[in-house]
């Protein structure tokens, strides 16, 4: 969760992601920022995100993000 937690305040460092839910509704992410993550995650944690779980559901608090990169890798 640290390493994601990093990416994530490289891209908004005035943020706090631990707490924050509503990343994507609030549009504290552009769709510039998502395509940087997922970019930035397949670099870190070898894990592809499909285009059908680009979803803001996925996006919106890092908790959500991090539950997607763990399942994904786990499949």
């Amino acid at each position: 969760m640290n390493d994601l937690l990093e990416i994530l305040e490289n891209l908004h460092p005035e943020v706090d992601f631990e707490t924050c839910t509503t990343l994507i509704d609030d549009k504290i992410l552009d769709s510039f920022d998502i395509i940087t993550i997922i970019s930035e995650i397949n670099e870190e944690f070898d894990v592809v995100i499909p285009a059908e779980e680009i979803v803001p559901e996925n996006f919106n608090s890092a908790k959500a993000l991090h539950e997607l990169v763990t399942r994904l890798a786990d499949e």
